[in-house]
């Protein structure tokens, strides 16, 4: 049985090692000239850069694909402590380590021993969030809500996790800082905390419990590794190969079509792109109630700087003092946060042979997709490129605007001339209707042989995530 896996970022590659794994012959198709997609990296004079996902946990999920094949990984993985550090408007900082009793001492020295103990309940309860939902709500496919009907239900209600997770925060935290660095990570699923899940406290869980990790040589080493299990197991990798449609007739795709005017045989197609090119290669639209609704996007800078400051390790994270207007301004208003809180990203802290001179920095500011604000990114990109810069001097980085070199400014429309729907990386939001059995499915109504993965379909946005999509794009079609 030959399947043809349409895109080689995380998802496509997940998928292949299954496949192969399961004794299919497998074909990846990658419009890019290198595998990886969102988990990518780029040189530029003398550095390179990550230019999608920098924060890496549940690297036993890697372990998992590459098993399928009997390989292992060969990535030099370096877990990051302090995970990530946060500095607030007030001017307080805190290391956010993910060893508990480190973790507790932290939050003790910050906020007293009243915020410590809230934050060993804490702990305790995200621990629990993610056994409830991790080999069923994240990690299994859905036919139809009635899927949810499992005794690891009723575990998920009785820990609250059909509530919301700010206020659910709160019941464990009372120091606002703290109740943000907790419940930010909602922005990576869409989501003002306020209005997200409280089952989405499995993001927090990832970050502040599991580990965060950096694999030396930079992000794009790990779609590489994938890339090379899936091509030594006996795949065949076209790179600069873009499919223009699929040959279908009556409810079976019988041949991918190349721009090249190729026609590529299959007996089945894993289509691990944006969903919205999925859809398109298919030549459907899909039927639901609510039109389909996008997560928030990001201007990032990308550059160098000659000298490094104390204030940031690898991930710093500069909250500003309006959190709730930021979310209010980026995903209901549609406009530029008035008081930015932002994400720079260092990784010449953790390896320095990513620059042969200076410190590699990336900045990235949440803001509104193109769908929900107006905004003409290129008059506003430059300004706002300089506005972020003198924002960060004047939180405390010194000299920023003067030592940091900006060499490529990524902005909403950027990411939409890439092929990003809405102008966003972050792919569909994690409302309820796009959660669990209500995301767009992996199986396509009326067509029998084709699965989809990635962060559009199930389970959603993200690294973890993303490979289980391809694990169960994999599963769609072997049976297991």
């Amino acid at each position: 049985m030959h399947v043809v896996v349409i895109g080689a970022g995380l998802a496509g590659l997940s998928a292949a090692l299954h496949l192969l794994g399961a004794g299919r012959e497998v074909t990846v198709l990658e419009q890019d000239d290198r595998p990886g997609g969102r988990v990518s990296q780029r040189e530029f004079d003398g550095y390179s850069v990550d230019t999608g996902a920098t924060v890496l946990t549940m690297p036993e999920l890697l372990d998992e694909a590459l098993a399928a094949v009997g390989e292992t990984s060969r990535l030099r993985l370096i877990r990051l402590d302090p995970a990530y550090r946060a500095r607030f408007a007030d001017g307080s900082s805190i290391a956010v380590r993910t060893d508990g009793e480190a973790m507790e001492e932290e939050v003790r020295a910050f906020a007293g021993p009243r915020e410590a103990d809230g934050y060993r309940r804490l702990r305790r309860w995200l621990t629990e969030l993610y056994a409830a939902e991790k080999d069923h709500f994240i990690g299994g496919n859905f036919d139809s809500p009635l899927d949810l009907a499992r005794p690891e239900l009723v575990k998920l209600l009785t820990l609250g996790g059909f509530g919301r997770l700010g206020p659910r925060i709160g019941r464990f935290l009372h120091d606002p800082r703290l109740r943000k660095l907790f419940s930010f990570q909602a922005l990576y699923a869409g989501l003002d905390p306020r209005n997200a899940l409280a089952a989405y406290g499995v993001i927090p869980y990832m970050d502040t419990v599991a580990g965060v990790y950096y694999p030396l040589g930079g992000m794009g080493r790990v779609g590489q590794m994938l890339a090379d299990a899936a091509e030594g197991a006996g795949a065949s990798l076209r790179f600069k190969t873009e499919a223009a449609w699929l040959e279908r007739v009556s409810s079976r795709v019988r041949a991918v079509r190349t721009r090249a005017g190729e026609r590529i045989e299959c007996d089945a197609v894993v289509l691990a792109t944006e969903l919205t090119t999925s859809y398109r290669l298919l030549g459907i639209r899909p039927r639901r109630v609510l039109p389909l609704k996008f997560s928030p996007s990001a201007v990032v800078l990308h550059g160098r700087a000659r000298r490094s400051w104390d204030e940031l390790d690898h991930h710093t994270i500069f909250f500003g003092d309006a959190w709730e207007r930021t979310f209010a301004e980026i995903i209901r208003h549609g406009s530029l946060m008035s008081d930015p809180s932002l994400l720079v990203t260092r990784p010449t802290a953790t390896d320095p042979t990513l620059s042969s001179n200076g410190q590699v920095i990336s900045v990235l500011a949440p803001a509104p997709n193109l769908r929900a604000g107006r905004i003409d990114w290129a008059r506003v990109g430059p300004a706002y490129r300089d506005e972020l810069v003198r924002t960060l001097a004047a939180r405390g980085l010194s000299g920023f605007g003067e030592d940091y070199d900006v060499h490529e400014v990524v902005t909403p429309r950027d990411w939409a001339e890439r092929g990003l729907a809405a102008g966003t990386p972050f792919s569909l939001a994690h409302t309820f209707a796009q959660t669990g059995p209500f995301r767009p499915r992996n199986v396509v109504r009326g067509v029998d042989n084709v699965v989809l993965a990635g962060c559009g379909t199930t389970p959603g946005v993200g690294i973890p995530p993303v490979l289980i999509s391809g694990r169960l794009a994999a599963a769609r079609i072997t049976g297991r």
